[in-house]
């Protein structure tokens, strides 16, 4: 399921953030990958634990709390703290899969390490596409491969299994919070149930009433998959 969400952050928010990321130091993103994955990575990320990079990253957790169409997507259980990248110079990200399994940062030394299930993937863009050329985002999915470059603002939400590259970016520069979710429902063709069911289900509620019956029993069914699908901790 590859879900795009308009307006994560306003214009305002972006260049907020655009101010502070553009005067930020940037580091070789080939540092944070895989063996694997740093043969075909070619980026600049900020440092996890730079001031900056907390401080807006806290900002977009606390956007995504109060997002009814993510919190229907996802079914957040766990967030990873989101990074921060840049492509320009031709620099891009080849075909590669995300781990399946991350360690939760900690500032804390002697605190107990948390790992997150990796079940989605999500891209914040905070470019306009006409800032830059290239950049794309391509996921392989079920029914071929999915180009996506959004608006400053707008996030992408797809599955962490699936291949996916960032096309090399040949002027201009890519600026881009990313992060991985862990769900309470970790099987994708069941949290899609869940999310089109909740969709329908807020469809109605406008047009019939809260309080029909018809529509209290759809809610039931929903609630009950997801009692029978979701793992909490």
């Amino acid at each position: 399921m590859l879900i795009v969400i308009d307006a994560v952050l306003s214009k305002e928010e972006v260049a907020q953030c655009r101010s502070h990321l553009d005067s930020a130091e940037w580091q070789d993103g080939a540092k944070t990958a895989g063996s694997l994955a740093q043969q075909v990575k070619r980026n600049l990320q900020l440092d996890d634990q730079a001031e900056v990079a907390i401080s807006l990253g806290n900002h977009i957790l606390r956007k995504l709390g109060a997002h009814p169409l993510f919190i229907s997507a996802a079914l957040p259980q766990k967030i990873y703290p989101p990074k921060f990248n840049c492509y320009q110079d031709g620099g891009g990200y080849g075909l590669h899969v995300d781990s399946a399994v991350m360690t939760m940062p900690s500032t804390n030394r002697n605190a107990v390490n948390h790992n997150l299930r990796s079940d989605l993937a999500a891209t914040l863009f905070l470019c306009e596409p006409e800032e830059y050329e290239g950049g794309e985002l391509e996921i392989e999915t079920d029914f071929g491969v999915q180009t996506v470059k959004l608006g400053a603002g707008d996030m992408v939400l797809y599955p962490a299994s699936s291949l996916h590259r960032v096309t090399p970016v040949t002027s201009g520069a890519r600026i881009a919070s990313f992060f991985w979710i862990e769900s309470m429902v970790s099987d994708d063709s069941e949290r899609a149930i869940l999310f089109d069911l909740d969709q329908t289900i807020q469809q109605l509620t406008s047009r019939v009433g809260e309080h029909s019956a018809e529509l209290l029993r759809l809610t039931r069914v929903y609630h009950n998959l997801l009692r029978r699908w979701a793992i909490t901790v």
